[in-house]
């Protein structure tokens, strides 16, 4: 008998990290100092060993070079906040980047409107 289960275990575990990640950065790492951080993705390898999380900033406090920095300077201490709630063998390498999403659908947004201002002026 095969289970039916909603999505592949990488989906569940990358679900599963990005909830405890946000735990964490609210329970045990203040991240005050770099802006509002929020993390909004995770890609986790099939091994289940190296994850790469994507996080958005609301009114940073640095330039997003330096959060990033900042944040992959903390890897390490997510990694022993997340060993005991994660429960796999292996608790994955973290790796954080900054997601682009909302500035580039922004942009978007900007050059559509533009194209209707363009278009009404006509």
């Amino acid at each position: 008998m095969r289970s039916e289960k909603p999505y592949k275990r990488t989906e569940r575990i990358e679900h599963q990290l990005l909830e405890i990640l946000g735990e964490i950065k609210v329970r045990y790492i203040d991240l005050s100092h770099l802006g509002f951080i929020t993390f909004t993705s995770a890609k986790i390898t099939p091994d289940l060993r190296m994850a790469k999380v994507f996080y958005s900033v609301l009114k940073p406090r640095l330039d997003t070079e330096e959060i990033t920095a900042g944040l992959n300077l903390l890897k390490g201490t997510f990694r022993k906040y997340l060993a005991p709630e994660l429960h796999i063998k292996n608790i994955p390498e973290l790796t954080f980047y900054y997601d682009e999403t909302i500035e580039y659908s922004e942009k978007i947004d900007r050059l559509i409107d533009t194209i209707h201002q363009s278009s009404n002026d006509l």
